[in-house]
């Protein structure tokens, strides 16, 4: 697996402006290696200050979109990013296992960077019960790990080791899972990732960089996942270096977003800040 070329599916919702949803999980992808599919599973009005609507597609047709590529392509991975209904949730959770699918990786979208509420209330018990048994890992963010586990968000190193542990105990305890729980909303100049898969916490120290263009960083770090998991296989740890280039790779991204120009708002980082030349 790891000398050929990996094909990376996104089922997630459509951001107009380019730096979340889709059409970031598509750059991502290409940047690091893999071709990327997309099933829609959401439509959105939106640019880099607000969301203004979002439109979901019939299930009907959000499952015929999944079977048809399953019964032509050969999918390594998948990321999971905005999925909006309870409905949609339970239906893309039906597919996945049909299909079973690998390397599934579950970026649990609830907000927007502009604070636009993107999953419903009604959905998270979905996708808890349908939807993570379904997942080779989730990258919740703290606020997220907050709703999943029905408790306020983490607030130190220390509180997100014990949510890191019980998310882990939402994932199948019968096979290899991983949590990357983010903690880009820790307070202060802190900034600390822990990977856990129930037996091993592995602290991520990062780095903080002073911009405003932060649109899309957590569906892209889940893509760029999604993207090496398949070619890391003959890595010492595979997992674990899979995450650390994407956080790596994420991080220049970021650094290097200054060189767009996209809206006024929460700029987007920039995807192929190693492949452009200005």
């Amino acid at each position: 697996m790891s000398s050929r070329i990996p094909n990376a599916l996104t089922i997630a919702g459509i951001d107009p402006s380019g730096g979340a949803g889709i059409y970031a999980d598509l750059k991502a992808f290409s940047a690091l290696g893999a071709y990327g599919c997309g099933v829609v599973a959401a439509l959105t009005a939106q640019n880099t200050q607000a969301v203004t609507g979002v439109h979901t597609p019939p299930t009907d047709f959000l499952r015929l979109q999944i079977d048809t590529l399953f019964a032509d392509v050969r999918i390594d991975s998948v990321k999971l990013g905005m999925l909006g209904t309870a409905d949609i949730v339970a239906t893309v959770a039906d597919r996945l296992a049909h299909h079973a699918a690998k390397f599934v990786v579950c970026d649990p979208v609830m907000v927007a960077k502009s604070g636009d509420h993107l999953l419903a209330k009604s959905a998270v018990a979905m996708l808890k019960e349908a939807l993570l048994p379904q997942s080779f890992m989730i990258t919740p963010n703290l606020p997220e790990a907050g709703v999943l586990l029905d408790q306020r968000a983490p607030e130190s190193v220390k509180e997100m080791y014990r949510a890191a542990e019980r998310l882990r105990e939402l994932l199948p305890l019968s096979s290899e899972r991983w949590v990357l729980l983010k903690g880009g909303h820790l307070p202060g100049g802190e900034l600390m990732d822990l990977l856990f898969d129930g037996d091993r916490m592995v602290e991520m120290p990062g780095q903080r960089i002073e911009t405003k263009n932060t649109h899309g960083t957590g569906c892209t770090l889940s893509s760029a996942i999604a993207a090496l998991l398949p070619q890391a296989a003959d890595q010492l740890r595979p997992v674990e270096a899979a995450v650390r280039h994407a956080r790596e790779w994420l991080l220049r991204a970021i650094a290097a977003s200054g060189e767009l120009e996209v809206g006024k708002g929460h700029g987007p980082v920039h995807h192929f800040h190693a492949l452009w030349r200005r």
